[in-house]
């Protein structure tokens, strides 16, 4: 099976030829897997090179002149980077853009911190407007972005290495699992290991691709019982705190929020397994939190 990465550049590679406004925006990551489409559509092909506050100003000025951007690197060469680009040539221009990153919070470990990125979801949070997609499946990413390319608005597709075993597509919050006890809300990547970790738990699992806008009115709707929820991200812990706070503003509720550290940068090479462990979001360490958690109450 192909993963995120391989399903989105096959899919713009169709997408050039079908859509006359699609244009890709590159900084040399991906190119080589796009030159063929370069070759047919030298036009709508851009390849600025290693200048990421180009990569995004130049797609605010397609946006501008009526094309539909994608703009493609890793997340932190897309969001941290040029972030004030972002913010100013996107967003107070009221550009459209397509913005698809690859490599999650840590996929290239030894690569260093140069590339890894868990505050982009966060960073984007801070810009109205935005639509944020996290999709758990190869399937679920081509999906919304097929979705997202005929429209206007401001999208950010952040794509993982890391995914689950099988699609499942949709808008909105899914209920996986119900139970009485509590809330687990894994978002992308997070369900397979949430699945497993809460496996003869007493709770209600549900699974977010789409996570803003959030889908408040699905969680409201799933606190029935205990009003205690574990948020499970595969960024920044609690970057959907406020979001969840506010959809249960009425309702006594405890939180808590998994995620990559906030507290400590993780300064070690290692595999993906290793920073997971670090971070707790390995599926032992999930299930540990969850059952401390519940007992808690």
């Amino acid at each position: 099976m192909p993963g995120m990465r391989e399903a989105f550049l096959s899919t713009m590679d169709r997408m050039l030829d079908e859509d006359p406004r699609v244009a890709v925006v590159l900084a040399d990551i991906s190119a080589a897997s796009l030159a063929d489409a370069a070759r047919r559509h030298p036009d709508r092909v851009i390849n600025v090179g290693i200048r990421e506050q180009a990569l995004v100003g130049v797609a605010g000025g397609l946006a501008l002149a009526g094309m539909r951007p994608v703009v493609h690197t890793f997340p932190s060469f897309l969001v941290e980077r040029p972030y004030e680009q972002v913010k100013l040539d996107l967003a107070h221009q009221g550009a459209g853009a397509v913005l698809v990153s690859w490599g999650g919070s840590y996929d290239m470990p030894t690569a260093g911190r140069t590339h890894q990125s868990p505050g982009d979801v966060a960073l984007i949070d801070t810009i109205p407007g935005w639509t944020v997609h996290v999709p758990g499946h190869p399937d679920e990413a081509v999906a919304v972005l097929r979705d997202a390319l005929p429209g206007d608005d401001m999208v950010y597709l952040r794509l993982s290495g890391q995914s689950n075993a099988h699609p499942r597509p949709g808008p909105g919050m899914q209920v996986v699992r119900e139970g009485t006890r509590g809330v687990v809300l894994a978002v992308g990547p997070m369900l397979d290991r949430v699945l497993a970790a809460t496996d003869g738990l007493d709770v209600t699992v549900l699974y977010a691709t789409t996570v803003r806008p959030f889908d408040g009115a699905t969680l409201r709707s799933a606190v029935t019982g205990a009003a205690d929820v574990v948020l499970v991200e595969p960024y920044l812990a609690g970057t959907s705190a406020h979001q969840v706070s506010e959809a249960l503003s009425d309702v006594p509720h405890r939180l808590r929020a998994l995620g990559v550290r906030r507290d400590v940068e993780v300064r070690r090479y290692g595999d993906v397994a290793d920073h997971d462990l670090a971070h707790g979001l390995d599926e032992a360490s999930i299930a540990a939190a969850v059952k401390a958690f519940l007992d808690r109450a």
